[in-house]
This record gives C-alpha cells, sequence and structure tokens, in this order.
C-alpha cells in the first residue's frame, strides 16, 4: 500500500491538491507541517500531525517540522472566531523550545540517515524581511479578492468581531513559508489540518507565481468526539504531551475512556498498528463491546509512543488497581505518589490520626469528614449499598474503619454510588 491509500485508509486525508499521490511516487519529497507555539507543550490533537511526518519519513520521503517562532507573533484566523492575544517574545520564545524539544521524540534526526527530519522556525527568515520588501515581493502576487475568498477570512469578516489586518495577513506570511522552504529546501509538499487549506493552496500560488514551480499539497479532517464535545478536553483542560502537564496516568485515561464509535476511528489515527490488526481488533471489539478490548490497545500504544513503555505500564498497573475486578485489586501496594496522581481533582477530606487510630464507625465516619451533610444520610446510604471503602462494598452501619484502612500510609478512598470518589487523609 503507498503512502496516500495508507493514509487514506487511516482516515487522514480530506482534501489533496491534484498530482500530489504521484509526486510522493515519483520521488523521495521534502514535505512540512507548521507547528504553532501558542503553549511550550503540544497536545494530543498535535499528534495528527507528528503523525502524518512519521508516517511520511517511514514512506522514504523527508519530514520538515516548521515551529511558527514569526506566524505566532500574529495569530491564524482559521478556526477562530475573535482575535487572539498576542504573546510576548519571551514567552514564545519558551514556547519554541519546548515545541521543539517534543518534536524531536517522534521523528528520527539521525544524522547517517539520507531523509533525517529536521526544524525549522520561521522566525530565521522573517526577522530580517523588512515590511516594504514583504509588500513588494510578497504581497503584490496575491490579490485582496483572492484573499477573501478563503472561509477563514470570509468568516471572520462577516462575522460581529471582523478580523484586523494582522491576522487577515496571516496566510501571505503562511504562504511565504512554502515558497521559503520551497526555494531553500526544495520543500514541494505541505500537509495540515483541513482549516489550513486555505493558507496552504496561498503558498502553492506564490510557487507558481514568484518561482514558476510547483507545490503539493492535502490535508486532513479535524478530529471530532462522536458525543459533539471537543477532542482533547477534559474537565481538567487540554491532553498534553508534556507529563508535568498531563501525568502519563492521566493520559492513558483519556484514550481507554473512549466511546466505542471514537475508539473504532481513533485506533486508525493515532496508532501505527498494521491494517490486517486493526481489523482483528475491530472484529473482537464488535463481538464484546463490554470488553473494552479495542480502547485498552489504544490507550497502551499511544501512551507507549508518548511516553514510553515503562510509563505505559505504571498507568496500566495504577488503572488495574483503583479500577480493576475486586479480586485483581491490591491497593495495599500502591504509594502515595501513584494515587494522588490517579486521584487528582478529587475532593479530599482529612480526619485526625487519633480518631483512625482508636477506631470510629463509618456511618460517624462519612458525616465527620463531611462526604455526607449527615449522619442519617450516610446511613442510608450505607444501608442501601452505595459506599465502598478502598473498592469493598460495606453495607453494615456498625462496620469500624481504623488503621487498617489505610493504603499508601495515610488515606482512604471512598466511593460513593459509581461516580463519585472522595479521598480520606489522616493529619
Amino acid at each position: 500500500m503507498g503512502l496516500i491509500e495508507e493514509l487514506s485508509w487511516r482516515g487522514l486525508i480530506q482534501d489533496i491538491m491534484p498530482g500530489t499521490k504521484e509526486q510522493l511516487e515519483k520521488e523521495s519529497t521534502t514535505a512540512y507541517i507548521g507547528f504553532d507555539p501558542t503553549a511550550d507543550s503540544l497536545h494530543i490533537g498535535s499528534l495528527v500531525p507528528i503523525l502524518l511526518l512519521y508516517h511520511l519519513q517511514q514512506a522514504g520521503h523527508t519530514p520538515i517540522a516548521l515551529v511558527g517562532g514569526a506566524t505566532g507573533m500574529v495569530g491564524d484566523p482559521s478556526g477562530k472566531s475573535e482575535e487572539r492575544n498576542l504573546l510576548d517574545e519571551e514567552t514564545l520564545a519558551k514556547n519554541v523550545t519546548g515545541v521543539g524539544k517534543q518534536l524531536q521524540k517522534y521523528l528520527d534526526f539521525s544524522a547517517e540517515r539520507k531523509n533525517k527530519a529536521e526544524i525549522v522556525n520561521n522566525y530565521d527568515w522573517f526577522k530580517g524581511l523588512g515590511f516594504i520588501e514583504f509588500l513588494r515581493d510578497v504581497g503584490k502576487h496575491i490579490s485582496v479578492n483572492y484573499m477573501m475568498s478563503k472561509d477563514s477570512v470570509r468568516k471572520r469578516i462577516e462575522g460581529e468581531t471582523g478580523i484586523s489586518y494582522t491576522e487577515f495577513a496571516y496566510q501571505l506570511m503562511q504562504g511565504y513559508d512554502f515558497y521559503w522552504l520551497y526555494k531553500h529546501k526544495n520543500c514541494k509538499l505541505q500537509m495540515g489540518g483541513s482549516d489550513q487549506w486555505g493558507n496552504i493552496t496561498t503558498g502553492t500560488e506564490l510557487i507558481r507565481r514568484k518561482a514558476s514551480g510547483e507545490g503539493f499539497a492535502f490535508t486532513c479532517p479535524l478530529i471530532t468526539k462522536a458525543d459533539g464535545g471537543k477532542f482533547g478536553k477534559t474537565e481538567k483542560g487540554n491532553v498534553w504531551l508534556d507529563p508535568e502537564k498531563t501525568s502519563p496516568f492521566q493520559f492513558y485515561q483519556f484514550w481507554l475512556n473512549a466511546a466505542d464509535a471514537d475508539a473504532e476511528k481513533w485506533i486508525k489515527i493515532f496508532t501505527l498498528l498494521p491494517k490486517d490488526e486493526i481489523n482483528s481488533l475491530l472484529t473482537l471489539h464488535l463481538q464484546d463491546l463490554g470488553a473494552r478490548v479495542l480502547q485498552k490497545k489504544l490507550a497502551g500504544t499511544v501512551t507507549t509512543f508518548v511516553h514510553g513503555a515503562a510509563e505505559f505500564e505504571a498507568a496500566k498497573q495504577t488503572t488495574e488497581q483503583l479500577f480493576g475486578k475486586q479480586q485483581e485489586v491490591n491497593l495495599k501496594e500502591m504509594d502515595e505518589a501513584a494515587l494522588l496522581v490517579a486521584m487528582e481533582g478529587v475532593p479530599v477530606h482529612n480526619i485526625s490520626a487519633e480518631v483512625i487510630k482508636q477506631g470510629i464507625d463509618i456511618v460517624s465516619f462519612l458525616s465527620d469528614t463531611g462526604i455526607f451533610p449527615s449522619k442519617g444520610e450516610a446511613r442510608k446510604m450505607v444501608q442501601g449499598g452505595g459506599i465502598s471503602i478502598n473498592k469493598e462494598k460495606v453495607s453494615d452501619i456498625n462496620f469500624m474503619i481504623d488503621s487498617t484502612a489505610l493504603i499508601a500510609e495515610n488515606f482512604i478512598i471512598i466511593q460513593k454510588g459509581k461516580k463519585n470518589y472522595f479521598l480520606v487523609k489522616q493529619v
């Protein structure tokens, strides 16, 4: 299967310029994707362009990752309903460095490789380009009518907020990136999300008009969730590739909790598993949706790709300890660090070490810690079988809690119903 066929099967191609497939089949081609340094870490939405570059390199072509140090100062209107805040130079420089380091984890930059990957920063060629020079050498080649026909611009002009000249000019800057890379790196292909089609084709126009050359392009669909929610977002915000921003456990949980319809789509997009293996997994998945075979494979494969095998195994172990079948759970083996990472965002209630040492009945425990507002409500929930202590259901209102209930030395996990978790810490 050729590169375009492979990417099409995986659901990674939406629009493609005529001749692109033939160009890739004809010769080893240099191609690039731009990464917007709006933060010092990429998030899981960035995995799509990363994987496009990875597939490209594996197919024998040369990938370039462009970090937009210059365009990041301006702001891309694509997909935005209003003007975004501009970053100061210090923050932008920090973001460019952080994004560049992350990209080096996923592509092969080794000097001995003929098609080794490369990272470029468009600030390097824009910093010496004057305004008048840019207007004369770039602006005169693209008409205002052409620029206004692009969806990203037209929607903003027709909207309530309008568009500043700064963001209006963004497509000229991105177009110039493609032209510069064509001239200096023999780069003939640009890839990106479907919202970038207008900006990308502006680049091919500049190459045609300024260099009498031919540029090629294709875009991939923007990833969506079956429930209509925004991909890569949780209640806590973005799912980042940086383990300091999103722990490997939380990262693993995002994929593990994917809806069936999403997992069926994402297993093709976000993993490098071959077609035969994916088709087999899809068959097993449909035979028993409850086993979540697809989600487990998806979570394990993507977590390993981003964070490594050791972090995946640790995340898997913590998941099994906290959420596995009762006979598989051994919470006593958990350490405090793993517990707190896994329970991030869960309400924490305190109780004195002296009370735990003496022992306390479960109804008083639930009331005194504030998990329930009254002993009456706590008693009713316990008798109804709605309370678990460290994953074990408790229905006896005389059940005593003492130091033997502590896990990770100082904690007790309370589960109310199926989804409500609380941590109690002895202090």
